[in-house]
């Protein structure tokens, strides 16, 4: 549970819930040909939640299911011009951001987020290793300087976040998740949100914590594939949770529950790495009944497994 001294989070502006609109998502990410991550991770996960996603697209990857060939960033003007024409028009509830290509897009977006400043932050960080050295260098020193001080919510792989965020760590056991909330509150982050944390008895952790105490702590059986897009999926589905008004961790279960059933119906596309299946609530549980519920009439959102957030698809 937070203690006295974990940090608040933002008040969210919530959209007005008597003209039945779902909360709105600004998302900056790049294009996924693949469909493992990216944009389109951004909007399947967040609509399945009850969200609309404003997707800003940063650059595209050149990828297939089984890995990233190579990445092209959009210029920084034609980023920030995507998104300050949708802002100008609708209300935004949280913001999101992905990969962004370079740290031209870095800072035309931290610049962006300045600006609306009561707006919430979720970061994601995804594993860079597919890229030049000198390319993840320039682009980590601009996340760090640019983005982290307005973020709210961190969110990366436990293993993605100990290279950056401690890069000479000498213990022997391995930086905790609040040890990584340490390190990255010294640049401005309240909260982060690590997630395959490595246990021997084939499970794995995820955790929200602060500087000061884990406030959730989640182990889920450790799946024997290789996924694609999970980082995206989580972080799209904590954005729009918290976009409908509900609370840090409230929010963080509901989206690590989200991405478990996800990949839980994972499928393989292509030839490479399973993807979430960010749609498994729209398949009724015994494909037998052809779209009925145990009562035989046809089924509606109160038969999926997961809460609807009272937006109606």
């Amino acid at each position: 549970m937070a203690q006295e001294n974990t940090p608040p989070l933002p008040e969210i502006a919530l959209s007005d819930e008597t003209s039945g609109a779902p909360p709105c998502v600004l998302v900056f990410n790049a294009n996924d040909p693949s469909g493992a991550g990216g944009l389109s991770a951004d909007v399947l996960a967040a609509a399945s939640v009850g969200a609309h996603v404003l997707p800003v697209v940063t650059g595209t990857y050149m990828r297939d299911t089984a890995e990233i060939f190579d990445h092209i960033a959009f210029d920084e003007d034609a980023v920030s011009e995507q998104a300050r024409s949708v802002l100008e028009d609708v209300s935004v509830q949280i913001i999101k951001v992905g990969f962004c290509g370079n740290p031209e897009n870095l800072s035309a977006i931290a610049e962006l987020s300045a600006d609306y400043a009561d707006v919430p932050v979720i970061a994601y960080m995804p594993n860079l290793s597919w890229w030049e050295d000198a390319q993840i260098d320039a682009y980590l020193d601009a996340y760090r300087e640019l983005i982290l001080p307005q973020t709210t919510v961190l969110v990366g792989n436990h293993n993605t976040l100990w290279r950056w965020l401690l890069p000479e760590w000498d213990n022997e056991k391995s930086p905790s998740p609040r040890d990584l909330a340490r390190a990255a509150a010294e640049m401005g982050v309240p909260y982060v949100l690590v997630t395959g944390i490595n246990h021997p008895d084939q499970h794995m952790e995820n955790a929200l914590a602060t500087a000061h105490t884990v406030m959730v702590s989640e182990r889920y059986e450790r799946f024997d594939a290789l996924f694609a897009g999970a980082g995206d999926t989580l972080s799209s589905a904590l954005a729009a949770v918290l976009a409908s008004g509900t609370d840090l961790e409230l929010a963080t279960r509901e989206a690590l529950n989200y991405l478990d059933q996800s990949l839980n119906s994972g499928f393989r596309p292509g030839m490479g790495r399973l993807l979430p299946d960010r749609l498994f609530w729209a398949e009724a549980e015994d494909e037998e009944d052809d779209g009925e519920a145990s009562d035989g009439l046809p089924a509606t959102a109160e038969d999926f497994s997961l809460p609807r957030h009272e937006t109606k698809h």
